[in-house]
């Protein structure tokens, strides 16, 4: 019976010591984890100021360029089309201009167009 009185003592102390232990290492292990997600945030973030910050810097501009048309003589820009189309369109219609195709025929001497995909018109060159 010695035995079995040694033997009660010494299971029960290393059990609660055991919970302890790892009551101890889980929460330990939730700091860590917490630390590190916390640092992946701040990773993320400075990266992603970086990346608008780049951004930001490598727009470029757009190249000054003009398109001339010429025939029979004359000499027009394409600016000039479209400046005399949407000039028609607004003396003849209200609503505004989302978006204009124009449609050249040199040989009419006459720019078509079609604002918002609906409203047609010309225009003499």
């Amino acid at each position: 019976m010695a035995n079995d009185a040694k033997k009660t003592p010494v299971t029960a102390a290393p059990k609660a010591e055991v919970k302890a232990a790892v009551a101890v290492k889980k929460t330990a292990e939730k700091k860590t984890a917490e630390k590190k997600t916390a640092a992946k945030k701040t990773a993320v973030k400075k990266a992603d100021t970086k990346k608008t910050a780049a951004k930001k810097t490598t727009a470029k501009k757009p190249v000054d360029s003009k398109v001339y048309i010429q025939f029979y003589g004359k000499q027009i820009t394409a600016s000039d089309v479209a400046a005399s189309c949407e000039a028609d369109y607004k003396a003849n219609n209200k609503a505004a201009i989302k978006s204009i195709d124009i449609y050249v025929k040199p040989e009419e001497d006459t720019a078509y167009y079609v604002v918002n995909g609906k409203v047609e018109g010309k225009v003499s060159l």
